[in-house]
């Protein structure tokens, strides 16, 4: 963005990044993402008439010297070359990870991870006077400065926290609510004092990282839950660790990678919450700091995903969930496709008719109080 453009002012109402590259492209056949997502949010956003014109804004590509402000430019220029070849030799697999199981070669694997990562960029320019963001291509939290891992190519949430704070954010929250450990970013700012790290995750599931005794220089904060984690516990989480955390930190920005696999329909994880969860949180955590960033990330259940991702949007701006869709809406959602899962096959019929899950509450287990006390105790 040229800097005569840049806002100096808080936006005016929530904007919404999305491309259309991601209608069309896809990992493979089999890939966990093969699965329609940011354009299911969009088309059930436009659907309920939550997404005009002009609150719409289609994400640049970032350019490679935009991404080798963290990335090794060896690594953007393999990722590049695997693209254009269409192949990896066995020396860029074994050092890059590309053209793996996870992190296949695919018509658009450096344009499409370009353009989340363009996004995010963006976001911090357009987050410059303060305001709210969604950017539900963010969110690929694994990927590391010389390879790719976990489905992430580039690590879009620490270009994101760069680009804000080179926009004149200070000090920044990044808060991460997916299923699985953001290790990407905390490997980027562990020890950083001014970026608060802090990551509640299903234990023991990949990538196995983020124990709850990391603290780097003392901002990052890891809360491995168990499985079956419910609504009630994250509730607890919440409020107990989440929101207090973010007080306690006073930031000038927040990110929040809001991963759609933490709820209790999607394949990768076995936690069970409904998308009510996610909401919550998203709602909590607006107006803790001038400007607020919410990214996507997991998600492998395109109802489940497009679902929780399009109440995120309806939670920023203050629209209320309806009881029951729209026929457009409807539409939307019967039209997905689902190939190779049980799910698909048997797809709840309350994922056609409905945004909001029911709420999947239930006991809150002594080992999550302890140890939503124990980091607590931090600050």
């Amino acid at each position: 963005m040229n800097a005569r453009l840049r806002p100096t002012t808080p936006l005016p109402h929530p904007l919404f990044i999305g491309h259309e590259i991601y209608r069309a492209s896809t990992y493979g056949r089999w890939h966990p993402l093969r699965v329609p997502r940011v354009s299911t949010v969009m088309d059930l956003s436009r659907a309920l008439g939550w997404l005009p014109r002009s609150v719409y804004v289609t994400s640049p590509r970032a350019k490679p010297a935009a991404l080798t402000g963290w990335h090794t430019p060896d690594y953007v220029a393999a990722l590049l070359r695997a693209e254009a070849e269409q192949a990896v030799s066995d020396a860029v697999r074994a050092r890059h990870h590309l053209g793996t199981p996870s992190n296949p070669v695919f018509p658009e694997m450096f344009r499409r991870p370009a353009t989340a990562a363009g996004g995010s960029l963006l976001a911090g320019e357009l987050l410059a006077g303060g305001g709210v963001v969604f950017h539900p291509a963010g969110g690929t939290h694994h990927g590391m400065p010389d390879r790719a891992s976990g489905f992430c190519f580039l690590n879009d949430p620490v270009l994101a926290i760069r680009s804000l704070r080179a926009n004149g954010a200070a000090r920044i929250a990044y808060i991460d609510i997916d299923a699985h450990h953001g290790d990407g970013v905390q490997h980027g700012f562990a020890e950083d004092p001014d970026t608060l790290v802090l990551s509640v995750h299903e234990a023991g599931l990949w990538p196995r990282t983020g124990a709850l005794e990391d603290e780097g220089v003392g901002n990052v904060f890891n809360l491995p839950v168990p499985r079956l984690l419910n609504d009630d516990e994250m509730a607890l989480i919440r409020d107990g660790l989440i929101l207090p955390a973010v007080a306690a930190f006073r930031p000038d920005a927040i990110v929040l990678q809001c991963g759609a696999d933490a709820v209790a329909d999607d394949p990768l994880s076995h936690l069970s919450l409904s998308n009510n969860a996610h909401w919550q949180v998203v709602a909590g955590l607006m107006g803790m700091a001038p400007r607020l960033l919410v990214l996507g990330g997991g998600g492998y259940n395109p109802w489940s995903a497009g679902r929780l991702w399009t109440g995120v949007w309806a939670t920023l701006n203050g629209h209320a969930i309806p009881p029951v869709l729209s026929e457009p809406a409807q539409q939307v959602l019967r039209g997905l496709v689902f190939q190779g899962n049980a799910r698909g096959r048997n797809p709840d019929p309350a994922w056609f008719t409905t945004l909001r899950d029911v709420p999947r509450g239930g006991p809150v287990r002594d080992s999550v109080r302890a140890d939503v006390a124990r980091l607590a105790a931090r600050f």
